[in-house]
């Protein structure tokens, strides 16, 4: 051999690290071993958004938050159990989360198909793609591969997802920690074309801020009043104008002042990402070919994949 023996080893050994951790995910993972995947997800969450066509929002939103937590290994759909408190009572999602019922839905569908073969992981990151693009935006072959999580942490889930009072640097440095710029934000922002928010998260916003459209301020406060603990569950869409098509007026809105929380606005207030926000308001082809450009970035954040995890048999506890 040309290469010391060690030396070779070691390269070997590197091959061997660099290739478990990025070359498991693929878009075709499961074409031997579960053929019928994809319709048959798809089939459960059309059914699922023909019912309420909030549910494609609030399925990938579960995405969003199930990556943002220790990457996207399934933890967000773990029950709390006598060994570790879960992320579903986390700040971020208390009251907030939902979908778990159709996740269950769609896991038995899929069980039925080939049992103890697709992680709920994965079963997440093909529901927020098929929600998408059930609602009218773009499709993207997404990466499968993932295996899922014997643990949940509700301390990681309150510190690694973005509040709704984070300013535009706090959302940048937060993206970018994870390997997301800030184009990857602005686009996985457009997510709130669809879905609402409750009145604790935009309060604030509608009664305390000045870069907000009057007129939209005031029709908002109508269902939100100005007292802590009165309405706070009181729903608003996050797009005024089409709250369950997935297109890029959410841009349109934010360039009008119409951001119904202060995240949001802050994409566009006088700062770095305006020029991105004007851009996908003008153009909504860029913004579908970068969200889902962005989409299979974030679903790329440390999945666990070969031998660690599990395949749950129970997308709510480990097996």
């Amino acid at each position: 051999m040309a290469c010391g023996y060690h030396y070779c080893l070691t390269l070997l050994l590197l091959v061997a690290v660099l290739g478990s951790s990025n070359a498991q995910l693929s878009t075709n993972f499961y074409s031997n071993s579960c053929p019928n995947l994809l319709s048959t997800v798809k089939s459960t969450v059309n059914s699922a958004i023909n019912k309420e066509a909030r549910m494609g929002a609030s399925l990938l939103r579960l995405f969003f938050h199930d990556c943002f937590v220790n990457g996207c290994d399934g933890s967000i759909l773990l029950d709390d159990t006598s060994s570790f408190t879960g992320e579903k009572n986390a700040n971020p999602n208390r009251n907030s989360a939902r979908g778990f019922d159709v996740v269950d839905n769609i896991k038995s569908a899929v069980e039925n198909v080939c049992p103890g073969v697709v992680s709920c992981a994965d079963i997440l990151a093909i529901a927020a793609r098929d929600s998408v693009e059930i609602l009218g935006g773009p499709s993207w072959n997404a990466k499968l591969g993932r295996r899922d999580a014997r643990t949940a942490s509700q301390s990681a889930a309150n510190n690694g997802i973005p509040a709704p009072t984070s300013n535009l640097n706090q959302l940048i440095s937060r993206f970018s920690a994870l390997g997301l710029s800030s184009r990857d934000l602005v686009a996985l922002s457009g997510s709130h074309t669809i879905g609402q928010a409750r009145c604790t998260s935009f309060r604030p916003r509608i009664y305390n801020e000045s870069n907000i459209d009057a007129s939209f301020a005031q029709t908002r406060r109508r269902n939100c009043p100005t007292a802590t603990g009165s309405g706070d569950n009181n729903l608003a869409p996050l797009d005024i104008r089409t709250p369950t098509s997935f297109d890029n007026n959410y841009f349109k809105n934010l360039v009008n002042n119409r951001g119904l929380l202060h995240s949001d606005q802050q994409l566009f207030n006088g700062g770095s990402t305006d020029s991105i926000v004007s851009g996908y308001g003008n153009n909504p082809t860029s913004f579908n070919s970068d969200f889902a450009s962005a989409m299979i970035k974030m679903g790329d954040i440390s999945p666990l994949t070969g031998s660690s995890g599990e395949i749950r048999k129970n997308c709510r506890s480990v097996n």
